[in-house]
């Protein structure tokens, strides 16, 4: 087998974070587990908070694999955490804009029979 994929990647999901978690408070309790490369909370734009959940990556593959069975449904600050595997983001179909050229509802004479 090929030895891609007998290893585990060591970046790392965290899910169901508190709201209020900081890219240091979880640099802190994953180093628990292992070195540390790279913590990134997830920030919304709108409320400057975290959206719940974060990427951490580990110096090691071990060290990642340590972290998920240390810490995945671990209760944080009353939150069982979710610690997996990143996974490479699917692709997805570009975004739209908010307005649309025609074909769409609302405007004018809507709802009148056949012209």
């Amino acid at each position: 087998m090929d030895a891609l994929f007998c290893q585990m990647a060591n970046r790392l999901y965290v899910g169901n974070l508190p709201y209020s978690m900081t890219d240091e408070q979880l640099r802190e309790t994953f180093a628990q587990a292992g070195d540390v490369t790279s913590v990134n909370v997830m920030i919304d734009r709108e409320t400057g908070r975290s959206r719940g959940f974060a990427f951490v990556e580990m110096a090691s593959d071990e060290a990642a694999q340590a972290a998920i069975e240390k810490l995945n449904g671990q209760d944080f600050d009353g939150r069982k955490l979710v610690v997996n595997e990143a996974k490479p983001m699917a692709p997805r179909a570009p975004r739209t804009g908010g307005f649309s050229r025609g074909g769409g509802r609302g405007g004018f004479g809507g709802g009148r029979g056949g012209f």
